[in-house]
């Protein structure tokens, strides 16, 4: 099994794959909706609670006597764990079993998470941020595989739709749960000790509930092996996935860093222009945090449902609803940011209006990635 790729053709032809015993049926759809809710659904929100640590940075920068450049780069030790263990767990995931590799995956995320609490010195918590960004990774990587191997055609654009809303809402979460149990608690450190509970609980039910389904059952095919590097190079020459993934790059780095700095950029406005200094980090991670959960229950199925609802006119409306939504956020969140000094309430608006456009994409991305590297 080792060295192979796989693709589709042909009739499903149920084969083992390394330590995995459970195929789904297609005809279960009720067991598929509850099967999906539980090891999918639920621990992604749960995972992008993991931005705990964003509502509480400022706390952070003053334990640890740093700058924006040295907390910053707590960030960038995330991403760059990430960029690099991602293509490693989805060349793993397709090869043994998914259902190990994402419950491994969120238990080091808790794990990590949970002993950064107790990080005495700056190098041990960038450690700690940098193996949460390897666990997150699986999670991520390989969960939307399962999705699509569960459904297919609309509903699976829906289920991924429900999938990625998890993102702006577990973001929303992890600011409010973070600052709050933070401010609680008068201890930043608890900010993080909150988040791996549902970690736990995630991982129970990736292991007791999830079947791993065969791998391109939902489009009824069976699995033949192809080289590693034809399948770079056929990626190489997809202009859609290559294109899409260059979009949706740009997307990441603005939602990225809205929510790292975020609440800090709003916070020095008014503590540093206004000279309202009785203003607290915490309420203003909470006000964040509320505006990330709502705009992303709005924006992630708002933009699946426009282009569902107009996939059989306009052939090519998923990038398009993509394009809108970032070139309406451009000024949206630029004329934001100029407001932060001076009227907070609209920044406030302006965030969120800019937020919601752009989590338009999270969905009809990962549904146009799917189509478009199709199994032939």
């Amino acid at each position: 099994w080792a060295g192979v790729e796989y693709q589709c053709g042909g009739p499903l032809i149920q084969q083992p794959l390394p330590f995995t015993s459970f195929t789904v049926a297609a005809s279960d759809w009720k067991s598929k909706l509850l099967e999906y809710r539980d090891t999918t659904l639920l621990p992604h929100i749960g995972g992008y609670t993991d931005l705990a640590w964003s509502g509480i940075l400022e706390d952070i920068k003053t334990h640890y006597n740093i700058g924006n450049d040295r907390s910053g780069l707590l960030q960038t030790a995330f991403v760059l764990s990430y960029m690099v263990f991602a293509p490693l767990f989805g060349y793993l995931g397709d090869r043994y079993s998914r259902k190990y590799i994402m419950a491994f995956g969120i238990t080091l995320w808790s794990l990590t998470t949970l002993l950064g609490s107790f990080a005495n010195t700056y190098d041990l918590f960038i450690t700690s941020r940098a193996l949460v960004g390897i666990g997150e990774a699986s999670y991520s990587t390989i969960a939307p595989t399962i999705i699509s191997d569960m459904f297919v055609g609309q509903l699976r654009s829906i289920m991924l739709a429900l999938f990625y809303f998890a993102i702006p809402v577990g973001s929303g979460l992890g600011y409010i749960v973070g600052s709050e149990t933070a401010r609680a608690t008068n201890q930043w450190q608890w900010g993080l000790r909150v988040t791996p509970i549902v970690g736990c609980v995630a991982v129970l039910l990736v292991l007791l509930v999830l079947k791993d389904p065969v791998r391109g059952e939902s489009e009824g095919s069976n699995l033949t092996p192809t080289p590693w590097k034809q399948d770079i190079k056929q990626l190489a020459r997809n202009k859609t996935f290559m294109l899409t993934t260059a979009g949706f790059t740009c997307v990441a780095f603005v939602t990225g860093a809205l929510a790292w700095w975020g609440p800090t950029f709003i916070w020095q406005g008014q503590v540093l222009y206004l000279g309202e200094e009785n203003v607290k980090f915490s309420v203003i991670s909470y006000k964040f945090g509320i505006i990330a959960m709502v705009s992303g229950l709005i924006g992630v199925p708002l933009g699946s449902f426009i282009a569902q609802t107009l996939r059989s006119r306009v052939s090519n409306v998923d990038p398009l609803v993509c394009a809108a939504g970032m070139l309406i956020s451009t000024p949206l969140l630029y004329v934001a940011m100029l407001t932060a000094r001076a009227q907070v309430e609209i920044c406030y608006t302006l965030m969120f209006l800019g937020e919601l456009v752009l989590n338009l994409n999270w969905s009809i991305v990962a549904d146009m990635v799917l189509v478009s590297v199709s199994c032939e």
